[in-house]
């Protein structure tokens, strides 16, 4: 583990040199994105952008973007592609997306692709998006979601498999019951996984097919991952 750590150390000093540009993190329920997500944030020192939180903020912040949202939203309606290309073309005026940025849930459809890869391409300065997959097998994936338990006084998370509380159903901390959520059932994660693969492929293939696409094993440690991940994108940038 200590050469390991040190190779990442030394590899870190190296890849803050790379200009990580805007960066499509893909990866299914479970597959660890979002921890992942904040590693390469931290590393790089460049924002994570996501459509859900665009989309909290601008609602919250009553802004114009925003109260159309709640309109579309209050009727039950869903938020079309314009508009929340519209949300994503205001973030990405901001100044901390200079370097790069890691897009979380968007672009969902080949239209959000298409329209996000024409904006980038009328300003030359700025680096195409890359897509990066997150693997993790099937099962691994619903150990991930069935086996987690939360405590519902201080929201710490456990698994059953992976991370389990000393006394089996009962919090370290709080001594509170644990509780399942009723979206971690593997009935539920099989929809899941059904409608993030009908969702996700064409935009993966949208990438794929312009050489802008890579795959990293999601099952390992999250330090080797996320060297996985600098690696793929050091990869694509080259090309």
């Amino acid at each position: 583990m200590a050469s390991l750590i040190s190779e990442m150390e030394i590899g870190q000093e190296k890849d803050r040199q790379i200009l990580p540009g805007p960066i499509l993190l893909l990866g299914a329920p479970g597959a660890g994105k979002g921890t992942q997500a904040k590693e390469l944030v931290k590393l790089w020192g460049i924002p994570q952008i996501s459509t859900g939180d665009l989309l909290r903020a601008n609602v919250a912040q009553g802004t114009e973007l925003g109260h159309a949202a709640q309109a579309l939203m209050d009727r039950g309606d869903l938020v079309p592609d314009s508009l929340v290309n519209e949300m994503v073309a205001v973030r990405l005026k901001e100044s901390d997306t200079i370097r790069g940025y890691i897009l979380d849930g968007y672009p969902r459809t080949l239209i959000q692709a298409g329209w996000l890869d024409d904006r980038i391409a009328a300003r030359p300065e700025s680096l195409p998006v890359v897509a990066v997959s997150i693997q993790v097998d099937y099962n691994q994936l619903l150990r991930r979601i069935t086996g987690r338990r939360n405590c519902p006084v201080c929201q710490t998370i456990y698994n059953v498999y992976a991370k389990p509380p000393r006394i089996s159903g009962i919090c370290d901390i709080e001594g509170a019951a644990l509780v399942q959520r009723a979206d971690d059932t593997e009935e539920v994660f099989a929809e899941r996984m059904r409608a993030y693969i009908a969702l996700t492929e064409p935009v993966v293939e949208h990438y794929r097919t312009q050489g802008r696409f890579a795959e990293v094993d999601g099952n390992r440690p999250i330090d080797v991952v996320v060297a996985g991940i600098v690696a793929a994108v050091e990869r694509l940038r080259a090309i």
